[in-house]
This record gives C-alpha cells, sequence and structure tokens, in this order.
C-alpha cells in the first residue's frame, strides 16, 4: 500500500510540474508568430509581447514573460524555423513577473546568457521580493534567476551582427529599460524603439515613497530620455502599447507601408503617458499638502 501511495505522489508530483508550465493565464492567449521587419519577430501572445532577434552568431530572446508562457514562445520561435536553442541572450523590459518569470525556465533550456539593467538585477535575483512596490505580494513572486551580466544605461549588447541599446527609462520599476536598435530591409533603414513601460501602477505612490525615494525624479528622466530617441518601428513589453492587433491586420492584408512604422503613434503615446504620470504627481502633492495642514 506504502508503495502504491509513493508511485502516486511521484506522478502526481510530475504532473503538478508540468502543469506549472502549461496552465494558461488569462493575458496569455496564443498569438501567431510573424516576421515584424528583417531579423525582427514577434513570440508573444496577445498581451505580453517578445522579441525575436535572429543574428548570424545566434538569436537575442526579449521578454520571458510567465513561466507558464514559455512553450508558448518555445513553439513561436520553432513555428518561424528557428531553434529555440540557438537563444544566446535573454534580455527583459522589466523586472515584473510578467515579463520575468519564466527566465529561469529559459536559461535551463537554453543556456542563454541573461542580462539585466542594473537597477533591476537585484529584483531578479530576488524573484521578485526586491521589488519597490510588489515584493510582499506572493502572485508577483518567482523562480530567482542569475543574472549573468549587469547592464547600465547606454550599453550595447552586440551578437553576431546584431546592435542593441539599452536604456534606463525607469519608474515603472527602478532599472525599466526601453531597447533601441536599427533595422536594415529592402535599402530601408529603420530605427526601433520597444518600450519598457512608462505606466503609473495603481497603488504607487510618487512621493514619500520609502521604497524607492526617487521614483518621480526617475520617471521624469525617463520620459526625457523617451521623447529624444528617434523612433521608426514602434513596438513595447505589453501589445496594447502599439495596437498589435490592428497592425498585425493590416500586415497580413497586403498593407503598402509596413503598419508598424509609426513614429507620430509613438510620439502621442509618451506623450500621453507623460501627462497621466503629471496629473497622478500633481494629485498625490495635493492630497499630501492636505494631509500635512
Amino acid at each position: 500500500m506504502t508503495k502504491i501511495i509513493s508511485f502516486f505522489l511521484f506522478i502526481l508530483g510530475l504532473t503538478f510540474e508540468s502543469l506549472a508550465f502549461s496552465t494558461p493565464y488569462p493575458s496569455g492567449e496564443p498569438f501567431p508568430p510573424f516576421k515584424i521587419v528583417s531579423n525582427l519577430y514577434y513570440v508573444g501572445n496577445k498581451d505580453l509581447a517578445s522579441y525575436l532577434i535572429v543574428s548570424s552568431e545566434g538569436n537575442i530572446l526579449i521578454n520571458s514573460n510567465l513561466q507558464t508562457d514559455v512553450p508558448a514562445i518555445k513553439a513561436s520561435i520553432e513555428q518561424l524555423g528557428f531553434k529555440f536553442a540557438d537563444t544566446k541572450i535573454l534580455l527583459i523590459s522589466h523586472a515584473h513577473a510578467d515579463h520575468d518569470a519564466g527566465s529561469a525556465l529559459i536559461k535551463k533550456m537554453t543556456g542563454a546568457s541573461y542580462m539585466v539593467m542594473d537597477e533591476d538585477a537585484p529584483v531578479v535575483e530576488s524573484g521578485g521580493k526586491l521589488d519597490f512596490q510588489y515584493g510582499n505580494d506572493p502572485d508577483s513572486i518567482y523562480e530567482p534567476t542569475k543574472v549573468d551580466h549587469v547592464l547600465h544605461d547606454g550599453e550595447e549588447v552586440k551578437l553576431g551582427d546584431a546592435r542593441l541599446i539599452a536604456h534606463r527609462t525607469a519608474g515603472h520599476t527602478k532599472g525599466c529599460t526601453t531597447w533601441t536598435m536599427k533595422i536594415k530591409d529592402k535599402n530601408k533603414s529603420y530605427d526601433v524603439v520597444i518600450l519598457g513601460s512608462p505606466n503609473v501602477n495603481p497603488g504607487y505612490q510618487l512621493i514619500n515613497n520609502q521604497t524607492y525615494p526617487d521614483i518621480a525624479k526617475d520617471y521624469k528622466k525617463g520620459f526625457e530620455i523617451l521623447k529624444s530617441l528617434h523612433c521608426d518601428l514602434f513596438l513595447g513589453a505589453h501589445a496594447g502599447y502599439f495596437g498589435l492587433e490592428r497592425k498585425y491586420a493590416a500586415l497580413k492584408k497586403g498593407a503598402k507601408a509596413n503598419p508598424f512604422v509609426d513614429p507620430e503613434g509613438y510620439k502621442r503615446y509618451i506623450t500621453e503617458k507623460e501627462e497621466r504620470f503629471m496629473a497622478e504627481l500633481n494629485k498625490q502633492q495635493v492630497l499630501n499638502r492636505k494631509a500635512n495642514g
């Protein structure tokens, strides 16, 4: 009887482990993988964006998303005709579970070198426990992952003929990273911006924040950086930032111009988010003055 129970528990354990990698998440609706332009591909889902940059010496993956999303990312890469094992560098937009909880698994599966912005690296290596906002939220904790290379603002990441620049656009997280790269395609050159996140989440304390004293200062600096970037091709950490579904539909219909080339959409999005940030900051400052007489 004891042997039967032990065997049952063993099988249950295997089943639970496999479910941990495949259980669907509300935002994890699948989306067809596709070429955006040249060597840049979309391999995320309807909400959480992941990008594959193919180079002459292997591939770069941006955003591991949730651990449950990893099998779908792998399948998307393979559907495009590439090998998941050729993922040599893993990057993220910022250290929140919906963008980096799958990193430990991807590292184990591919051996990729994990590169993270300096201020987000401790959060990643703590499995989210050092996050200034969500460190005590059980739903935001994930498997701690060793960072192989700590990035700094303005640093270039190189692999073969692929080049990306890491811009620290902090506020959303202390090391939130916006990625830029230049891509040539059919005698055209594009400045690509993959936006980290300029959003102020519900509950963010923009003044008197003991766990992130410079949060408002960092947001302001981040917006100045984002406004200074030249953007042709607008992408981001979430598909909703840049209208993935609408633009993909236009691409599939054979639009003459690549619909992801959207410099004005980028400018509008940054302006809107900066205005929302300033409105929230002003509101909190007024409430603080009232509270202190």
